[in-house]
């Protein structure tokens, strides 16, 4: 009882005091899994080294994506946008100021499969999005020496689990985000921040 209480003032507290800013959780391993790759465009990097990369949530894909020989593309759903039905099925547009609209779930005629963008249950993307100025652009992780595209996927049992060992008393917990005064209002903040931002560095979930 004691733990399910605290575990809905940190999801109330999550949602009220989490630190307004952007985050990206691509390439949650490190391990270079952030390249989509067109024909014609050459690679596409959804963790830019400068700028913002991409976030991807249960809801859309927002932020930006970049490629040396076109620039930005912005995934923004408030400027056209890429979204997320909730089961990793991706739509909409992304735009680049320099290629123009670029179609997550385009439909190829006298064709009934489909080609658009999805993302799994482990956060690995796979499909094909297409660019009328620029054309196909490959998502397939095993066509990409098996790096493709990959976010971090953080359900609601893993902050439960997480939760869970945050709030116990000992000082050395996971939860002393901010030492050395141990857990307190400050680390809820973090740890809010964290979440909404999926996997931070260091991230232990389970």
């Amino acid at each position: 009882m004691r733990s399910t209480k605290l575990l809905l003032v940190v999801v109330l507290l999550m949602l009220l005091s989490a630190p307004v800013g952007l985050c990206e959780n691509i390439d949650p391993y490190e391990d270079d899994s952030q390249y989509a790759y067109g024909a014609n465009v050459g690679w596409l990097n959804f963790e830019p080294n400068e700028g913002p990369g991409v976030t991807v949530t249960e809801t859309e894909l927002s932020g930006y994506v970049w490629g040396a020989q076109i620039g930005w593309i912005n995934l923004d759903p408030n400027f056209g946008g890429v979204v997320n039905d909730g089961t990793g099925r991706l739509s909409g547009h992304a735009w680049g100021e320099n290629v123009g609209w670029i179609n997550f779930d385009p439909n190829v005629p006298d064709d009934p499969n489909r080609y658009g963008v999805t993302v799994d249950e482990l956060g690995k993307f796979a499909g094909w999005a297409w660019g009328q100025n620029i054309g196909w652009i490959n998502f397939n992780s095993a066509e990409l020496f098996d790096q493709g595209v990959r976010a971090c996927k953080v359900a609601f049992d893993d902050l439960a689990n997480f939760t869970d060992h945050w709030l116990s008393i000992d000082p050395t917990s996971p939860g002393n985000l901010i030492a050395p005064t141990g857990v307190d209002e400050h680390d809820y903040a973090v740890f809010a921040w964290y979440w909404r931002c999926f996997c931070p560095d260091g991230w232990q979930l389970k």
